[in-house]
């Protein structure tokens, strides 16, 4: 058993670093597979799907929802940024930290994104990195900051360990926080400062016009060969006062037509084999494009499929005229498969903004509304509503799972948000990680193998005592972070964390918040944390642009965490 059990966790963790099939797929079918092999009995694999915690995490999620259509953000966004870069930098620490103890982190960022983006004062390049530190760590502050606090929490309760409250992780995340926060401030030299060096529209677009004996007029796309062009993507047709956007692959193309393509425009070539096309003469009304700008999320399902599999015209009434991965831009575009923060460019049609799956799959980082905002009054009620369960169960008046439930059912009985929204942006994935993670952890631990594990973490640190076997934990944790995502990183070391703590005689409790803050120890690499990659799709940063701040803000995280967190949480 414990020879398959390694095999199954080791292939798991090379499948997961590659990063070619979605987590909660890995998870899912690893549990399913202990169950198969009688590892696992189904009460046990079932009740996983069915702990507080994991449940609080859903309902969270659920009314962030609420929280995010109301103006608090939009609001607090308006103080942000001024003349002094310093100021600017401190005022951003300070509000985005602060919301993000409460709030989804990306929430966060792709809220604070346009304002930066947009901003006339600071190099937006300057600040945006920054934002997605601020978030990482004001999330640490509180047990609901982050779903990586909520799902340790969860293995905790699952072993028969008292549930952490609210602010059990204030003490420790407050002085991660700050200190970062003066990290940033004293070492922001080392933020690469880019000029706005995105293509001008004209780049990505080229004109072609139908002359009168052209053999295209009379056939559609696909019949003329328009539709599966390398380079070349057809988005728009400007037809005398009419534009047509985007086009249909069924659409007749007509004599004097106006064809906008938009790509890599200097692959002319494929445009000069057909017949009766007069290419580049005709002046593009920018004017009439309706562009919308967008980041694919982490929830998208989008990602995996390539752009013609995705149909951007059925699903969304769009087309897209760019797309931006990193500092790269894709030339073809028609034979990308999409990933999480990719940029997109869309052109799009008068449905879209109707469309009803545009959280789902988009940050919309355009100065656009992606969802009707909720007014003064209602967002001040939503959010008072919110701090006031917070407060309840910071006292023990109630408990936040019953509370949660009760303002889910009194946001919908209202109409704050509606079931459509609901059954959207329910968290299928991170409730499938979750409770597979809980039914893997329990099959690690009965086979011995998480025992294993933690006598070769005690063996190489234990030469320390108790402490050197806290920070192997931690570093292990911040080892796994930095490869794979920080909740599946928690997810393989907690049984770790747990068995070393066991094996000691000592507490666990600074063992598992080892694991807690070590899984929110993601500043290296951009690929590692959702909203290191949506900050990257903006300002096109490099690898190394993380690597010559984040080493540092590693460093100072990891020096509180260490030197804290045994002071508060003895051993």
């Amino acid at each position: 058993m414990k020879i398959i059990v390694a095999s199954s966790i080791l292939i798991l963790l090379i499948l997961l670093i590659q990063n070619k099939i979605k987590p909660f797929i890995l998870f899912g079918s690893l549990a399913l597979l202990y169950y198969l092999l009688e590892y696992l009995n189904l009460n046990t694999w079932l009740s996983s799907y069915t702990n507080d915690s994991l449940i609080v995490l859903v309902l969270l999620l659920l009314v962030s929802i609420a929280i995010e259509k109301s103006v608090i953000i939009n609001w607090c966004s308006k103080f942000i940024i001024g003349k002094n870069y310093y100021l600017s930098l401190l005022k951003l620490g300070i509000i985005t930290a602060s919301i993000s103890a409460f709030l989804n982190n990306t929430a966060v960022v792709a809220s604070f994104m346009s304002v930066i983006k947009n901003n006339k004062f600071q190099a937006p390049s300057k600040l945006l990195i920054p934002l997605s530190y601020f978030c990482i760590v004001g999330g640490t502050m509180t047990l609901i900051g982050t779903s990586t606090n909520l799902i340790v929490n969860s293995f905790a309760v699952q072993n028969g360990l008292n549930s952490f409250k609210i602010f059990d992780f204030f003490t420790v995340g407050f002085c991660i926080s700050f200190s970062v926060i003066v990290a940033i401030l004293i070492f922001s030299f080392l933020l690469p400062k880019y000029k706005d060096e995105e293509k001008k529209l004209d780049e990505y677009l080229i004109s072609a016009k139908v002359l009168k004996d052209s053999s295209l007029i009379g056939k559609n796309l696909v019949e003329n060969g328009l539709r599966n062009l390398e380079f070349l993507f057809l988005f728009e047709i400007q037809r005398q006062d009419e534009i047509i956007s985007p086009v249909s692959h069924n659409e007749i193309i007509k004599e004097n037509d106006v064809l906008i393509f938009s790509g890599d425009v200097t692959h002319l070539e494929l445009l000069r084999k057909f017949d009766g096309l007069k290419i580049g003469t005709q002046e593009i009304k920018h004017n009439t494009l309706n562009l919308v700008d967008v980041i694919i999320s982490a929830e998208s399902n989008l990602i995996g499929k390539s752009v013609k599999e995705a149909n951007f015209r059925t699903k969304f009434d769009a087309g897209i005229i760019a797309l931006k991965r990193g500092s790269k831009n894709i030339s073809k575009i028609g034979q990308s498969f999409l990933q999480a923060g990719d940029r997109l460019i869309l052109s799009v049609g008068n449905d879209f903004y109707s469309r009803d799956n545009l959280s789902k799959n988009f940050y919309i980082i355009s100065n656009i509304m992606q969802n009707k905002k909720l007014n003064n009054i209602q967002s001040f009620i939503v959010v008072f509503i919110f701090l006031a369960i917070i407060a309840l169960s910071a006292l023990k008046i109630v408990t936040l799972l019953k509370a949660l439930f009760v303002f889910l059912v009194f946001l919908i009985v209202f109409k704050f948000v509606s079931f459509e929204e609901l059954k959207r942006r329910f968290p299928l994935e991170i409730f499938i990680i979750v409770g597979s993670s809980l039914a893997i952890t329990k099959v690690l631990v009965d086979s011995g193998l998480a025992k294993d594990f933690a006598q070769i973490i005690i063996e190489i640190f234990g030469v320390y005592g108790v402490y050197g076997s806290f920070i192997g934990v931690y570093l292990l944790t911040l080892l796994l972070t930095e490869m794979i995502t920080n909740n599946a990183a928690a997810a393989l070391a907690f049984p770790i964390a747990y068995s070393s703590a066991i094996a000691l005689e000592a507490n666990p409790t600074p063992f598992i918040l080892a694991v807690a803050y070590g899984a929110s120890c993601g500043f290296l690499m951009p690929h590692g944390y959702q909203t290191h990659l949506m900050v990257s799709s903006i300002c096109s940063y490099k690898t190394t642009d993380f690597i010559k701040i984040g080493w540092i803000v590693s460093l100072v995280y990891s020096t509180i965490v260490l030197s804290l967190t045994p002071i508060f949480f003895k051993f």
